[in-house]
C-alpha cells in the first residue's frame, strides 16, 4: 500500500492538503481512510463530494473497518431531503452552502469524540467551489484548521489541484502544514 500522509506526521496532530486528479480523487480517499483506520485513528469524513450512504459502501467494499469512521454528510439532505441522524456514524447537514450547520456538526462529533485519537477528512474542497465563492470556502476552511490545531486533531483537505483558482490555493496552503501531490 502506498503511503500517502506520512504516519509520524500525523502523529504530531498536522494538517494537510491532499492533491488529486478528478480521475482519482475517489480512490485518494478510500486509501487515506485505510492508512488512517490502519494507524487506530477514527476518521471523521466531512462529505461534500459522496453521499454518506455510498462512502460507506466503498469504504465496506474496501476492507475499512466502518467502527472506525463517522461522517458529517452535507449531499444527502440536499439531495432526496429528510433523513435522520444515526448517532455515532452519521450527521447530517442540509446542504454544502450551510457552513453555520457544518461548523457546529464538525464541534459536536469532535466533542462527542473527545480524548480519541481522532483525524478528519474533509472530502472535497473542489467540490465546495460548487455551492461557495472561493472566499467562503477560505474563511470556513481557516476556522476549521484553527479548531483542529487548538484541539490537537490531524486533519487532511482533499481537492482536485485544477479545480481549485490560484488565490484559493495559496490560501490553503498557508492554513496547512504539508501539501502532498498525489498525481
Amino acid at each position: 500500500m502506498t503511503v500517502i500522509v506520512n504516519p509520524d506526521d500525523l502523529a504530531r496532530n498536522q494538517i494537510f492538503l491532499v492533491l488529486a486528479t478528478s480521475g482519482n480523487i475517489r480512490e485518494r480517499n478510500i486509501e487515506i481512510i485505510k492508512e488512517l483506520s490502519a494507524l487506530g485513528f477514527l476518521s471523521v469524513i466531512i462529505t461534500t463530494n459522496f453521499p454518506y450512504n455510498i462512502l460507506n459502501k466503498l469504504y465496506s467494499q474496501s476492507g475499512v473497518d466502518l467502527s472506525h469512521v463517522c461522517f458529517i454528510d452535507a449531499v444527502t439532505r440536499n439531495s432526496i431531503g429528510t433523513v435522520e441522524n444515526i448517532h455515532g456514524v452519521v450527521r447530517y447537514v442540509n446542504n454544502p452552502a450551510n457552513l453555520t450547520d457544518m461548523g457546529i456538526a464538525v464541534t459536536e462529533v469532535l466533542k462527542e469524540h473527545s480524548g480519541e485519537k481522532v483525524c478528519i477528512l474533509y472530502d472535497s474542497v473542489s467540490t465546495m467551489l460548487i455551492y461557495l465563492s472561493s472566499p467562503n470556502i477560505s474563511k470556513f476552511i481557516h476556522f476549521v484548521t484553527n479548531k483542529l490545531r487548538l484541539l490537537d486533531i490531524s486533519g487532511v483537505f482533499l481537492a482536485v489541484e485544477k479545480g481549485l483558482d490560484p488565490m484559493l490555493m495559496s490560501q490553503l496552503t498557508t492554513f496547512v502544514d504539508k501539501v502532498i501531490d498525489t498525481e
